[in-house]
Order: C-alpha cells, then sequence, then structure tokens
C-alpha cells in the first residue's frame, strides 16, 4: 500500500518541479524583455533628443526635412529591430517553459 502512495507523491513532486522550471523559464524571459525594452528606451529618447538639437540648429527647410527624415528612419528601423527581438526572445522563454513538460509527456507515452 505504501508504494502506491510513494508514486503518488514521486508524480506530485515532479509535477511541482515541473511546474518550477517552466515559471522558472518565464521569469528570466521577461526579466530580459524589461532590461532590453529600458534600453531601448534610453536609446530612443537620446535619438529624439539629438535630432530635435540638429533640428533646432538647421539653417534651410531642406536639412530639417533631411534630419526629420533620417530621425524617422533610425527610429522605424529600431522599433522593427526592438519588436523582432521581443518576439526572439517570447518565443524561446515559450521553447524553454514547455521542455519540462515535453519530458514529462514523453515518459507517458513509452
Amino acid at each position: 500500500m505504501s508504494t502506491g502512495f510513494e508514486d503518488f507523491q514521486k508524480v506530485g513532486k515532479d509535477s511541482v518541479e515541473t511546474a518550477l522550471k517552466s515559471v522558472d523559464a518565464f521569469s528570466k524571459g521577461f526579466q530580459q524583455i524589461a532590461a532590453d525594452t529600458a534600453d531601448y528606451s534610453r536609446q530612443s529618447f537620446e535619438a529624439g533628443s539629438a535630432a530635435f538639437e540638429q533640428l533646432i540648429g538647421a539653417k534651410s527647410l531642406d536639412k530639417a526635412v533631411e534630419i526629420q527624415t533620417a530621425y524617422f528612419r533610425s527610429a522605424y528601423q529600431d522599433y522593427v529591430g526592438q519588436v523582432t527581438k521581443v518576439g526572439e526572445i517570447v518565443a524561446d522563454m515559450a521553447r524553454t517553459a514547455y521542455k519540462p513538460y515535453e519530458a514529462a509527456f514523453g515518459r507517458f507515452g513509452k
């Protein structure tokens, strides 16, 4: 009778360990997203400030349009890069969080 209880206890322990590994993967992923977003925000603010300073110092309308166009192009490219980076982090986070369950489900299939 005790082997049934011990088996039940082991399954519960394995389930908790699997869930903790999954939660850890999500936690690390969200920390990385937060850090990358903070860096992106800082860089974006600095680039915007620099473009604004250049815009104020522009001697002609043509030069102002050129500065503004360059800034928008750069801001768009940076944004697309950031979104791609976050997408990769989320995909990696999902893969990493699923691995402990994949191993657990693999045991049941055998």
